[in-house]
């Protein structure tokens, strides 16, 4: 039997992944073993694919005023089902309203029973 709370969140997590217009595919670092060399070797592997997401764009202005302008930063962050988990140091690649790019997490991601939020940072590289 669904309780009143159960049926609520359901009910609020359909809403927000109505808003995913996005998709994401994750690609880890692994190893792994040729089976005709016999050596192993660390390479790209995609654990994730398709998963329905939503990008949000936040802009920040520094209230540190210098000469030329104020500092200006912008917050990326990923809403995704709070099932999908995506380790530190994963390339996350993000196609949304026709605009594909590379981003890797930042920091520890904020879990809700409807969705996650996770802060990412353009990817560089593996580190």
């Amino acid at each position: 039997m669904v309780s009143a709370v159960q049926a609520a969140q359901e009910a609020a997590r359909k809403a927000v992944e109505s808003t995913y217009s996005g998709t994401l595919t994750v690609t880890e670092m692994k190893k792994d073993r040729d089976a005709g060399s016999k050596l192993t070797k660390t390479g790209p592997v995609v654990v994730l694919e398709d998963q329905p997401c939503r990008l949000s764009f936040e802009t920040l202005r520094s209230a540190i005023q210098t000469d030329t302008a104020a500092a200006v930063t912008q917050i990326t962050k990923l809403f995704v089902s709070p099932d999908v988990v995506i380790r530190p140091g994963s390339r996350i690649t993000v196609t949304q309203d026709n605009v594909t790019a590379d981003y890797t997490r930042s920091g520890v991601p904020a879990v809700y029973p409807t969705h996650q939020e996770i802060v990412l940072e353009l990817f560089k590289e593996y580190g």
